[in-house]
């Protein structure tokens, strides 16, 4: 660190700033950020606090939705000035512009970001699976793949893999958040399959369905959940050890929610939530699929 020259000085703050704001904001950050290495962490909190302040913009305090809009658009033209090389005298940009460099990061992925808050702004409810996935490939699939590229990964089958767990991570928050999104009046059961059985988004977000009515739904879409998660297990043996292990974890993890989700007795008004004891349970699965990749299996869905 060379203070007398002032830059690398105000580096360090601006990878301090986004730290502090990770560790602040993002409650599993301290626990995940061990199974990173020491030299990656800076960067991902850099890209944390990036989405964090997007994410902020377009869902918190009482702006209207033509406000939020411009703010994300100011957003991204910050971002646009990172791709062209100009400085920009903001502490999260400054790092992310860092980052970006030094880690050849894939700044299409943030503009990716960007494109799910907007459809946050905009779009409360799904006509189709495939829109929520659209949805997905933009909110939860950016952050894949840019964990996969600080680690150097950029092959296509590794990026596909990710995908799919990525994708599944959010459809299984969707449906594990269903007493809390339906009352802010969001629906992410795609309309498609609500109307396959004799609901509308309304009735949802009216709450007037009873659970008896939803179960259909839920269990197809826990079961387009699980089929996505299995996807994914072949990016286990293309993964360097910390990284395995997280995402193991994660799979593990993945799995054991879609079990709690479908097993409560009422997921329009419970939220299902993962144990220590769940997790103590899942410790040795969680190791043999780290230890021993080649041999992860993928679990049958249907």
């Amino acid at each position: 660190m060379q203070a007398s020259t002032g830059q690398p000085m105000q580096l360090a703050q601006a990878y301090q700033h986004c730290l502090d704001i990770a560790r602040n904001h993002y409650e599993n950050f301290p626990t995940a950020s061990r199974l990173l290495k020491a030299d990656l962490r800076p960067a991902v909190a850099a890209i944390y606090a990036f989405a964090r302040h997007a994410d902020d913009l377009a869902d918190e305090g009482d702006a209207l939705p033509e406000t939020r809009i411009k703010q994300l658009d100011a957003w991204e033209i910050l971002l646009e000035r990172c791709e062209t090389g100009e400085v920009v005298d903001h502490p999260v940009f400054m790092a992310l512009s860092d980052a970006i460099t030094k880690h050849h990061l894939p700044i299409e992925e943030l503009h990716n970001l960007l494109i799910a808050f907007r459809m946050d702004v905009t779009l409360h409810a799904y006509a189709t699976f495939d829109e929520l996935r659209f949805y997905c490939k933009h909110s939860a699939n950016p952050v894949g793949r840019l964990m996969l590229a600080l680690h150097g990964i950029h092959d296509s089958e590794a990026q596909r893999c990710s995908d799919n767990i990525c994708t599944a991570l959010q459809l299984i928050n969707f449906w594990q958040d269903l007493s809390i999104d339906l009352p802010r009046g969001r629906c992410y059961l795609p309309q498609t399959w609500l109307q396959e059985n004799g609901i509308e988004s309304q009735q949802m977000l009216d709450g007037t369905v009873s659970v008896e009515s939803l179960r259909p739904v839920l269990m197809q879409a826990l079961l387009k959940t699980g089929e996505l998660l299995e996807n994914g297990v072949p990016l286990l043996n293309r993964l360097p050890f910390r990284l395995r292990l997280q995402i193991a974890s994660t799979i593990h993890g993945g799995r054991r929610m879609l079990s709690k989700v479908e097993n409560l007795d009422n997921p329009l008004q419970q939220r299902a939530s993962l144990s220590a004891q769940d997790w103590r349970g899942m410790m040795l699965p969680v190791l043999k699929d780290t230890l021993f990749p080649s041999f992860a299996q993928k679990r049958e869905t249907a």
